[in-house]
């Protein structure tokens, strides 16, 4: 194991060099460093653990068994059909049954072999799972939101920096043409200066099947885990798979699960992945009965010190013509671009316009996926890392804030801190239930 382990780095680092070499497309390998029709040794595979296989962690999963030049080893989950169903996957994919499983991720995380972890948990596990797999020296491959409140995702990126560690976020809408030429059109004053983004998101409350019946946990979920730092809960199957997102306790509604996707792009077209708002104001319709409370219909804004203001809505017909996606609006025009190659504008001939050679060109990926994996040998920065994902959910973060308490939160975008409201300073982390800690 330890030869496989010292041939794998060796290679990594190989492919490293040979990247840097390269002038027209900094991320393509030479094939041969693969060797004969691009066979890659199975010690010079990028080992990969997935943690959290209920959902996008499936979806991972398989994209990274698509890799040549990764392999799957190990899978880990707290319910065991999820587990069983990975499991079945990735030994069928390869033809054994060679694919470990755990339980405990502390378990998966302490294996020396494993270069990489993809991580797809309830948002409120985001932070103690992603910062220990940093501290084991594991590049991570992380779903959005980053974070579960705003102090969790600091703590994220400051792990990330510490151990040196490559990060990824699972905002692939920025590995998509249409979101990048976008982007693009906006960055190269297309539709001149920009005064307002439109970030629309779904709304209500999308129903799984859950009830909020309180029952015994089925006897293939560990519950107890299940809850980790949250606050103890009676189990009803309304609160976990899928529906926690619903819950504040365990994820942030319709805002927090989208903001990772098309606030992002709007920070992108913007240059804005370093920067955070000074002052978020919002209004929300939270539920009156029922298990879940986060709110339904909400509207958030955010002002920049540049003078942008981004609004950030669902349930909100105005906002994007009454669609999701994200919409530059300047004293030009506007743009506006969406999930399945969508994209319009105010000018049409922009639609076919081309970026100049001499103008600001955006990096185009060639997958997400794949993205990772080249950064992990390159060691250098992806499309999405760490810090970016972290501004990009700031605002949503703030509004939440803003939405509960009902008032403007003002913001110190140097420390990170909200200025002049202890009640609402406080709301940027949480405390997390004994022993849980990150």
């Amino acid at each position: 194991m330890k030869t496989k382990k010292q041939n794998r780095r060796e290679f990594i680092k190989r492919s490293a060099g040979a990247i840097a070499g390269l002038t027209a497309f900094p991320y393509i390998v030479p094939s041969t460093v693969f060797g004969k029709n691009n066979f890659i040794a199975p010690s010079d595979k990028i080992r990969i653990g997935c943690i959290g296989l209920g959902w996008q962690g499936p979806w991972n999963m398989n994209a990274f068994l698509r890799e040549k030049d990764a392999i799957v080893v190990a899978v880990c989950d707290i319910d065991k059909n999820h587990l069983k169903d990975a499991k079945n996957t990735v030994d069928t994919f390869y033809g054994n049954k060679a694919c470990d499983t755990y339980h405990d991720y502390k378990e998966l995380l302490a294996r020396g072999d494993i270069d990489a972890v993809s991580i797809a948990v309830p948002d409120h596990w985001h932070a103690i799972i992603a910062v220990a797999a940093a501290r084991a020296g594991k590049d991570i491959y992380g779903e959005k939101p980053l974070s579960h409140n705003l102090m969790e995702g600091r703590a994220i990126c400051n792990a990330v920096k510490k151990y040196g560690r490559i990060w990824q976020t699972g905002s692939w809408q920025r590995s998509q043409g249409n979101f990048r030429f976008a982007s693009e059109l906006v960055r190269n004053g297309r539709v001149g200066k920009i005064h307002t983004v439109e970030v629309g998101l779904p709304s209500g409350h999308s129903d799984f099947g859950g009830t909020d019946t309180i029952t015994a946990p089925p006897p293939e979920l560990d519950y107890e885990t299940w809850l980790g730092p949250a606050p103890y809960a009676p189990y009803a199957s309304a609160r976990v798979h899928k529906s926690w997102r619903w819950h504040l306790d365990y994820g942030g509604g319709q805002l927090m699960d989208w903001i990772g996707h098309h606030n992002d792009i709007a920070h992108w077209g913007l240059g804005f992945d370093r920067t955070s708002p000074i002052e978020v104001s919002g209004n929300g319709e939270f539920p009156k009965t029922g298990l879940w409370n986060s709110p339904t219909k909400y509207w958030v804004e955010s002002k920049y010190k540049k003078g942008v203001k981004i609004i950030l809505a669902g349930g909100h017909p105005e906002i994007c013509n009454g669609t999701t996606g994200t919409k530059w609006i300047g004293d030009e025009g506007w743009v506006w671009v969406n999930r399945g190659g969508a994209i319009d504008s105010s000018n049409k001939l922009l639609l076919k316009d081309k970026i100049k050679p001499n103008e600001i060109h955006l990096f185009k990926s060639p997958g997400h996926h794949r993205n990772f994996l080249d950064c992990i040998r390159s060691r250098k920065e992806t499309i999405t890392p760490c810090e970016t994902a972290h501004h990009s959910v700031i605002p949503g973060h703030l509004g939440q804030i803003a939405m509960l308490l009902d008032r403007k939160i003002k913001f110190n975008t140097d420390t990170e801190e909200i200025i002049g409201d202890p009640v609402a300073s406080r709301l940027q982390g949480r405390p997390m239930r004994s022993p849980y800690h990150i």
